[in-house]
């Protein structure tokens, strides 16, 4: 229930002239509602005007959003458009000013982004978005006189791809005094060089780093990655995510006959400094043989691990049922590995020893069966602490389905489920793993009644918290969804350059 406090705000925001007119009779406590309740409202002049005057030392918008006893609703998921331009455009109001108000810090991170804005103008600003934007303020500000004003501390999670690269460098990298210093808390990297990615990380702070994400159109093999973790250093960081194929070996090394992999060895070595790391994800990278060398020198024990199409085979598996995460583990994703046929007894074994901490689980076209359900059923029963359980693209029959269903409506914490169109949905002999045109060639009608069967399983067992769905394309990646146009053009690119190499080889060779 909202306070007469918030209700009293939100009145006086209604009317923007007259909010605007009394910010200087307001006492300072009441800022933070009346930033919360002009945000809730959609009424940007006067977000803009509540910032540009802000009297306190930090403004932390996260904080500021989310649930309080004046106003319990949650605002972080709200990435609206107008209201952040208008949170960016008063801070840089605030700085320009000067006068005795002193913004200290100003942290602009922990904004959720959501496939569905809830906001009036229904508008989304990503995380792309909000990078471009808060880098053009940067320089914009870094163009006007100084006048001996002191600077501003802005946290900030960045998205940096080949369409804003140059202006996000310009904003790290003043020629000048910088009203606004830039703070990376978190970096998502894509459509970069190997160079590129080099240059910024160089530049975004990476003392101060919590989580790094390279992915998708980043080019890296193992000897980048190397250079990468040795000469830029992660001390803090927390979250490492690496691109397809990253480790690789690069076209001029020249690996040990029967020997270590000495290029892996200094990768896992400059990974075991990082004594905060607790989430790695490698997915599809060439892993066989290869993940003890790789986790066996870390310091602490992973909490977040992501192995899928790494092409494990039974020793990855085994180090991984007894090394010291198996106990930590709370996200875990194998898919792309046939765990139940070849690896049963390994794969279980881990299963139990990730039992009590273990909160989400992807399998996704593990080639699993109906001949498996059994023994999944005994794999998953241990795992009490599960909430969600993803395994899209496995050969299961509606009938597998339902039973496993009831299985899990055991699991006291399981919130969500992700399960794959029924094989009774497809033609007779459809061959798994399944590519995205054979993926969408489904039987709808069957599907839908099959999928209120195992509804009404849910439902029987009172378990109607848990939300059952079938992403065929997958789940809503919000950073995709803002810059598709901007990767469709990098692949394209891509593409071109290759056929171009390709002709230019044939053609050496006539």
């Amino acid at each position: 229930m909202r306070s007469l406090r918030f209700i009293s705000a939100e009145a006086l925001v209604s009317h923007p002239l007259l909010a605007q007119g009394s910010l200087d009779s307001v006492a300072h406590n009441l800022y933070p509602l009346l930033f919360k309740a002009s945000y809730l409202l959609e009424q940007a002049e006067v977000t803009r005007a509540v910032l540009g005057c802000w009297p306190l030392e930090e403004f932390r918008l996260a904080a500021l959003l989310g649930p309080s006893t004046d106003h319990p609703e949650d605002l972080r998921d709200r990435a609206c458009r107008t209201c952040l331009e208008a949170c960016v455009r008063g801070l840089a109001d605030h700085v320009l000013q000067g006068g005795s108000r002193w913004l200290r810090v100003a942290d602009l991170t922990g904004i959720r982004d959501v496939q569905v804005q809830r906001c009036p103008c229904r508008r989304a600003l990503g995380r792309w978005g909000r990078t471009e934007l808060l880098a053009r303020t940067c320089c914009e500000l870094q163009a006007e006189p100084c006048m001996g004003r002191r600077s501003t501390e802005v946290f900030a999670d960045l998205f940096v791809t080949e369409g804003n690269f140059e202006v996000v460098v310009q904003a790290l990298q003043p020629s000048g005094p910088a009203p606004l210093q830039v703070r990376c808390l978190s970096f998502r990297a894509d459509s970069l060089s190997p160079g590129q990615l080099l240059q910024v990380l160089g530049l975004a702070k990476p003392g101060a780093l919590r989580k790094l994400e390279v992915v998708h159109n980043v080019r890296l093999n193992a000897g980048h990655v190397q250079q990468l973790l040795a000469q830029v250093g992660f001390p803090q960081l927390v979250s490492l995510t690496l691109p397809t194929r990253a480790f690789d070996v690069p076209p001029t090394y020249t690996p040990i006959p029967q020997g270590e992999d000495s290029l892996l060895a200094s990768i896992a070595w400059e990974l075991s400094q990082m004594t905060r790391l607790t989430e790695l994800s490698v997915a599809f990278s060439t892993l066989t043989g290869k993940i003890q060398t790789l986790l066996s020198p870390l310091r602490t024990p992973l909490r977040t691990l992501d192995l899928a199409n790494c092409a494990l085979n039974h020793a990855d598996m085994a180090f991984l049922a007894d090394c010291a995460h198996a106990a930590h583990l709370e996200v875990l994703d194998l898919s792309g590995h046939n765990l139940v046929h070849l690896y049963p007894s390994t794969f279980f074994r881990l299963l139990r020893r990730a039992s009590q901490t273990l909160r989400a689980l992807t399998l996704e076209e593990c080639s699993i069966a109906d001949s498996h359900v059994g023994m999944l059923i005994l794999g998953l029963s241990p795992c009490r602490q599960l909430q969600e359980f993803r395994f899209l693209g496995n050969p299961l029959s509606a009938r597998a389905l339902q039973r496993l269903f009831t299985a899990l409506c055991e699991l006291p914490e399981l919130r969500r489920i992700e399960f794959p169109v029924p094989k009774d949905c497809y033609p007779e002999g459809t061959a798994y793993p399944q590519d995205e045109l054979a993926v969408s060639k489904f039987d709808q009608q069957k599907y839908n009644a099959i999928a209120e069967e195992l509804h009404a399983v849910l439902l029987r067992a009172n378990r109607e918290d848990i939300e059952a769905s079938t992403p065929v394309f997958g789940s809503f990646d919000p950073d995709i969804q803002e810059t598709s146009h901007e990767l469709g053009t990098f692949l394209l690119q891509a593409f071109k350059t290759a056929l171009e190499n390709f002709s230019r080889a044939l053609k050496q060779v006539e």
